[in-house]
């Protein structure tokens, strides 16, 4: 009986400080990337191709067009990439996106040609760029342009998130800022209401993390204290927190493999 060879994506990749890398976050609105090698972070609109025929791949946290954000892709980071490197990429990914959004995501960085893609979930990311103690619990509420998600990490793992379908991008005279304030007051109650245990009061006492563009906007981040009755902490550059947590976990992963943890899921 004959064995057929394994394809090289499930192989175990080869650790070196050289190899090529990419961290990805995939935003509704922004989509940010760094790459090993470059002191910088690529950020772009979240659109198949500039102007005025541009279309939107990504809507409020889903992939509703797969072929458009491989082209997105192709277009922000193919040309930055060895001709002959197969990189090892590191992608975030909504705590409640699940099997489907990791399963669109990974046919669209196909066209990266990656040689492995190891997902991580956006609030891990955030915490591992905020340095925060990922032993102790902790609550993270991301607040994008179009999607708005609170998420409760235990040891680092996704225990429990909600999400509303309200960002930045929805505010006008009609919707002031207090709307998305009360809707993270909202998911926050209902999570406590959930658990049964102490984690997600620990991790409120604590004081929640707020990442994404609507933690620089005072108006937003300024109620949030006295509608939760406990500090909430702003990340440094929120608005490009998770790229940069994913980022350090790719370093990390060159440098020693085993800090890859659990929460890090290779697809």
């Amino acid at each position: 009986m004959t064995t057929r060879p394994v394809a090289a994506r499930h192989r175990l990749w080869p650790w070196c400080r050289r190899c090529t890398g990419i961290a990805l976050d995939l935003g509704s609105a922004r989509t940010r990337a760094w790459t090993s090698g470059r002191c910088m972070i690529l950020d772009v609109p979240t659109v198949t191709s500039p102007g005025a025929g541009a279309t939107y791949p990504i809507q409020r946290g889903t992939i509703v067009d797969t072929p458009g954000t491989a082209r997105m892709l192709d277009r922000l980071l193919g040309h930055r990439l060895p001709r002959f490197g197969r990189p090892l990429l590191i992608l975030t990914t909504p705590a409640l996106g699940g099997m489907a959004y990791r399963a669109e995501a990974r046919t669209a960085v196909e066209v990266l040609r990656p040689r492995t893609v190891l997902t991580v979930p956006t609030a891990r990311a955030v915490a591992v760029a905020a340095d925060a103690d990922l032993t102790r619990p902790l609550l993270v509420v991301d607040v994008g342009a179009h999607l708005t998600e609170v998420t409760l990490l235990a040891d680092g793992a996704v225990t429990n998130a909600l999400r509303t379908t309200l960002g930045t991008s929805d505010l006008d005279i009609r919707t002031p800022p207090t709307r998305i304030t009360e809707a993270v007051v909202a998911m926050v109650t209902t999570m406590l209401d959930q658990d049964h245990t102490s984690l997600t009061m620990d991790a409120l006492r604590r004081g929640p993390l707020l990442a994404g563009g609507g933690a620089l906007r005072a108006d937003i981040t300024s109620p949030l204290v006295d509608r939760l009755h406990a500090p909430v902490q702003p990340v440094p550059a929120p608005h490009t927190s998770a790229v940069r947590g994913a980022a350090r976990l790719l370093q990390a992963a060159h440098a020693h493999p085993s800090a890859l943890a659990d929460p890090v899921h290779r697809d």
